[in-house]
């Protein structure tokens, strides 16, 4: 069993929670440029994979539909011709979508759901994924490890590179080769969603049961919504396809964050989840 939990410190209020999102731009003026913003979006919209993170959209999605949406969904600006400056989230958005997120993740520990957790971004939100994982795991959910130490092939700008599929504290991340167990290598950032579906393929071949629920980001979140699996995580305001995916009805919910600030920013997240989801201990 996961045991290790967040530090004991006073649960945050939504008050101080907006506040903290603010001071530290999580959310409000995020580091997310407006060009960077557009330019995913527009990926997203021709089809491209690097912007897809494993989604197929049902609806044909054209840039004008793509704006409106993450307008409502982030409160990024939904005019066209916004195009340049630093992007905004709008705080009281993150702390909606976070009281789902955690509502949903009370569901699951009430049923004692097997739970996958996955992330792109090991580098800035492995701490916040993996007090979700001792919490989960704390209330007798499953966390699944499947595929531990398998190889993925994923393209990259540099061509097709071979990872590890590796666990840390509960949460699935790939690593180069050979850096497995060194601490100054947390893991490789990506997009894809092909560990995720490395991890389910062996699952089916027997490595432990297939998750009701999988938690994570990019490839995580939108390959097991793709799938058909309950997803939820975390999105920038440049990655349209966790909020499409979730306007089509095959991600249970998104939150909206700068992904890229100092990892232990986003503790108070940690904490504001487990106490509204009454996993906290």
């Amino acid at each position: 069993m996961l045991t290790e939990l967040p530090a004991q410190r006073p649960f945050p209020t939504p008050p101080s929670l907006r506040s903290h999102l603010l001071r530290s731009r999580i959310a409000g003026v995020v580091s997310t440029s407006r060009e960077r913003s557009l330019s995913r979006y527009r990926m997203f919209v021709a089809g491209d994979p690097r912007a897809l993170l494993g989604l197929e959209p049902e609806r044909d999605w054209r840039l004008g539909d793509l704006l409106q949406l993450m307008g409502r969904k982030c409160g990024v600006s939904a005019d066209p011709g916004h195009t340049s400056g630093q992007d905004v989230i709008d705080p009281d958005r993150t702390i909606v979508a976070l009281s789902a997120f955690a509502d949903r993740l009370a569901a699951a520990a009430a049923t004692a759901a097997p739970v996958l957790i996955g992330t792109g971004h090991p580098h800035r939100l492995l701490g916040f994924y993996a007090g979700l994982a001792a919490g989960l795991s704390a209330a007798g959910c499953t966390v699944l490890s499947p595929a531990q130490g398998r190889s993925v092939d994923i393209t990259t700008r540099f061509g097709v590179r071979t990872y590890n599929l590796d666990y840390v504290r509960g949460v699935a991340l790939v690593r180069e080769p050979g850096a497995r167990g060194c601490r100054s290598e947390p893991g490789v950032h990506t997009h894809s969603p092909l560990p995720l579906r490395v991890a389910l393929g062996a699952a089916m071949d027997g490595d432990g049961p297939l998750p009701a629920m999988v938690i994570g980001d990019h490839g995580w979140v939108c390959g097991a919504g793709q799938l058909g699996i309950e997803a939820l995580g975390l999105a920038d305001a440049d990655d349209p396809a966790p909020f499409a995916g979730q306007a089509e009805g095959r991600v249970s919910v998104v939150v909206p964050l700068d992904d890229t600030v100092r990892s232990d920013y986003y503790r108070p997240l940690t904490r504001y989840v487990l106490n509204r989801a009454c996993l906290s201990q």
